[in-house]
């Protein structure tokens, strides 16, 4: 007996659907197919109709887009991740003799036993490279998609009055207008401009600064790309910023470029269609600071919306205290050199200007009724440890700023917490509840 399992075209992406498995997961064995039986007459194998193919928006050369979360290799590194690769669609069987349709093979006994599938990936969005200031670190990347034209509301068209015949000498054309006053609608002046009314803006969108980590000495920009990219079809503008390092410049320079490059976006907000008034900024491990910093110095919530970090070293005299300890992990050990790099001394309290910097370095220091929201991440087992952000927590919930400190499972730092399945859609609501 010949069995077959015929779709129609309504049904046909079911199908593909069903059978099609995506490289790298875990795909459930097919149930197998009955033997054909002699005793029944074989039906014979209707030709399936063709499949459209589906539109593909074509990806920037060489760089595949990635829609999921991004995959860093996981180390000591305070820099974000360049994230994963996209998997490559699985290959089609060839058809064995007496295959129909061009959906899937079918085999002489008429059982399915491979199909194709497409891959739709969102089109890339703009991009361009910006300097903030006159160092070779102060860059700034944006990632943005282009505003659609807001749709003119309509009115009722209310019926003409009937007007009495103008005078010879009152009347004038389309053409010529009275001096003074514009043309009509769809006709040009004596200027030669267009009188026909500007077409309607489209609404500013929200906006959200990144700044990468790597211990204020290493890292860059393009670590975010992916995750900038994502956040794109979510309707915001993505910046990702450069900020001088440690081996040129001492504390505060890194918190001032954070300041000077919100002040850019908010400059030339209009290139980008940006709300200068919503703006988050997300920082990883050593920028994670930096955006507490840009959050608690001053009037916080007047400068951003909220601030999202990641394993942030809001106590630089915690970590180094934690890399002096005899059990210092190797990420600990280096944080705590970094810390004398970061403020070019040895953090002592009898010495009066260098513990001067690493207070003001400490984030909790600046805490203040005007401080912007925040959401503060950390993994259990993260060597930049939670109480990082449980003692920032507590200063600022002491003078009514709400903060919602994480704790994620795992031993992942900065931008690796990205892998764990709840921090992306944790991120992405409190980022949105913050910029409507």
């Amino acid at each position: 007996m010949r069995k077959v399992l015929v779709c129609g075209a309504a049904f046909a992406a079911t199908c593909i659907s069903a059978v099609a498995v995506p490289t790298g997961a875990g795909a459930a064995t097919p149930e197998p197919v009955p033997t054909p039986s002699d005793s029944v007459t074989a039906t014979p194998t209707p030709t399936l109709p063709e499949l459209p193919d589906l539109p593909v928006e074509p990806g920037e050369p060489g760089e595949p887009e990635v829609p999921g979360t991004p995959t860093p290799t996981p180390s000591d590194s305070m820099s974000p991740a360049e994230g994963s690769a996209t998997p490559s669609p699985q290959q089609p069987t060839a058809p064995a003799p007496g295959a129909t349709g061009g959906t899937g093979a079918t085999t002489g006994s008429g059982s399915v036993v491979s199909a194709q599938g497409l891959m739709v990936t969102p089109k890339p969005p703009r991009t361009a490279h910006y300097a903030y200031g006159p160092n070779a670190r102060q860059r700034i990347d944006a990632y943005w998609r282009p505003a659609p034209a807001a749709k003119a509301a309509k009115k009722p068209v209310k019926p003409a009055k009937p007007t009495k015949p103008a005078k010879p000498e009152e009347r004038r054309t389309a053409a010529t207008p009275k001096p003074g006053t514009s043309a009509a609608p769809g006709t040009q002046d004596a200027r030669g401009a267009q009188g026909a009314p500007a077409a309607p803006q489209a609404k500013p969108r929200p906006a959200i600064l990144m700044l990468h980590g790597g211990y204020w000495l290493e890292g860059d920009k393009g670590g975010w790309k992916y995750f900038a990219r994502r956040l794109t079809n979510q309707g915001f503008a993505v910046f990702a910023a450069n900020y001088r390092l440690t081996q040129s410049a001492q504390w505060p320079a890194q918190r001032n470029d954070t300041m000077a490059a919100l002040d850019f976006i908010k400059k030339h907000a209009k290139k980008w269609n940006v709300d200068p008034n919503r703006i988050v900024i997300i920082g990883s491990s050593a920028g994670g600071m930096l955006a507490t910093q840009a959050g608690t110095v001053g009037e916080g919530a007047q400068r951003v919306r909220g601030v999202v970090a990641l394993s942030p070293v809001n106590t630089p005299y915690l970590a180094y205290q934690d890399g002096v300890k005899p059990t210092a992990r190797p990420g600990q050990r280096k944080l705590k050199k970094a810390v004398v790099d970061l403020v070019h001394c040895v953090p002592q309290p009898a010495a009066a200007a260098c513990w001067k910097r690493v207070e003001d370095a400490n984030s909790a220091a600046h805490a203040s009724a005007g401080d912007a929201p925040m959401l503060l991440m950390h993994s259990a087992g993260d060597f930049v440890p939670v109480t990082h952000s449980t003692g920032l927590a507590s200063a600022l919930r002491g003078v009514g700023v709400p903060v919602t400190v994480r704790t994620v499972p795992g031993a992942m730092h900065g931008s690796q917490l990205l892998n764990d399945e709840n921090v992306y859609p944790e991120i992405l609501s409190w980022v949105k509840a913050r910029t409507r």
